[in-house]
């Protein structure tokens, strides 16, 4: 079986989907009603164009990512079928259990939608193999990339989402010591395992702005070390870097337009912001001539160094506040999975590149 990028993508697609679908994953209890009942319930009497096009663009991308796949492993013949059926499938475990969580409501044109929106995903991977553009990809990923990068291709493609939820440090993300810690106080407070948790021992401070010039040139340089550990050639990393430079600036700018409104897109390019990417662009150029295993050293030795920092400060309370207009409304869906994306890319590209350093070191013994 060819290894591909897009398996473990449709197998991302299938979280963030059963997280959309199920949140917020609480109050469980049998309502008295049959889980298939939705099936031949009556039609919807009002249609909300954001409801029908959230249906059918958050299953297009799962029906695109398995039917690429299912090509890479051989089976062209059904691919859109399967993957169709599949994505369906799962859309039609999602409606029935959202029949025991009171603050979701099963519904057939739902289900519908999906399965509508992961034809069209599974029909345009279908007709990019027919032109021909899919086999331009991969004659481009092996010039451009090490043969084994599909997993590092993964969490660049997930990066630049991630970045979509706000964060109170540009680029910072991975903040999440902090709500760790609430979680587990609330969780076990008065209980004997209280004393158990691992408490600070010391008050969270904002940032100076010398730390927070820090995180975001580690947050900029990050993603650059991750590049070099898969690209072949030293020109093709400093396109790289011109690429997530771009990504970065444009990211955050919606993320900012999207919790402050779109007069507010670059407020959060202060000085301190704007002297980190330009440290962490410059200090990624003159990188770019190190060899793979030194690049996925330095990218662990960047990961842990930014975290460390980061989490020895608080989110700032008029941050907190922000956070409601994510929290409401139709963002409700779209700001769980953003956050979660944001709270775990830096440990998946930690472990990632300690796999990294620990293969080299066990070649080359």
């Amino acid at each position: 079986m060819r290894k591909t990028s897009a398996w473990p993508l449709s197998q991302l697609c299938v979280a963030l989907i059963i997280y959309a679908s199920l949140y917020p994953f609480d109050q469980w209890r049998n309502q008295g009603i049959a889980p298939w009942a939705f099936l031949t319930a009556p039609w919807p009497k009002y249609w909300v164009g954001f409801d029908v096009a959230a249906n059918v663009v958050g299953y297009a991308p799962l029906g695109f990512f398995l039917t690429l796949s299912a090509m890479r492993m051989g089976w062209r013949g059904q691919s859109i079928l399967g993957a169709t059926l599949a994505a369906a499938l799962l859309s039609l475990a999602m409606e029935s259990l959202q029949s025991y969580l009171p603050s979701r409501v099963p519904s057939l044109a739902d289900f519908l939608l999906n399965s509508l929106g992961a034809w069209f995903g599974a029909f345009i991977a279908s007709a990019l193999e027919q032109l021909g553009l899919l086999d331009r990809w991969s004659q481009f990923r092996e010039r451009w990339f090490v043969r084994d990068a599909y997993m590092g291709l993964v969490l660049l493609a997930v990066w630049p989402v991630a970045l979509l939820f706000p964060v109170s440090v540009p680029l910072g993300l991975g903040q999440v010591w902090e709500r760790v810690e609430d979680t587990l106080t609330s969780a076990f407070e008065a209980t004997p395992f209280e004393d158990w948790i691992p408490l600070r021992a010391f008050e969270l401070e904002p940032l100076l702005p010398g730390a927070e010039v820090l995180c975001v040139m580690l947050g900029l340089l990050i993603p650059c070390l991750l590049g070099f550990g898969l690209l072949k050639q030293i020109w093709q990393r400093v396109v790289f870097t011109v690429w997530v430079l771009l990504f970065a600036l444009g990211m955050s700018a919606l993320s900012s337009a999207l919790t402050y409104g779109p007069a507010h897109a670059w407020v959060w390019l202060g000085t301190p912001a704007l002297v980190g990417l330009v440290a962490g662009w410059v200090l990624a150029v003159l990188l770019v001539w190190l060899n793979a295993r030194t690049c996925w050293a330095f990218l662990l030795l960047a990961l842990l160094v930014q975290q460390s920092v980061l989490n020895q400060a608080p989110e700032s309370a008029y941050f907190a506040q922000t956070l409601q207009l994510w929290e409401q409304g139709r963002f409700i869906r779209f700001h769980g999975i953003v956050q979660w994306l944001g709270w775990l890319w830096p440990f998946a590209a930690m472990l990632l590149a300690f796999a990294r350093v620990s293969r080299e070191r066990s070649s080359q013994d």
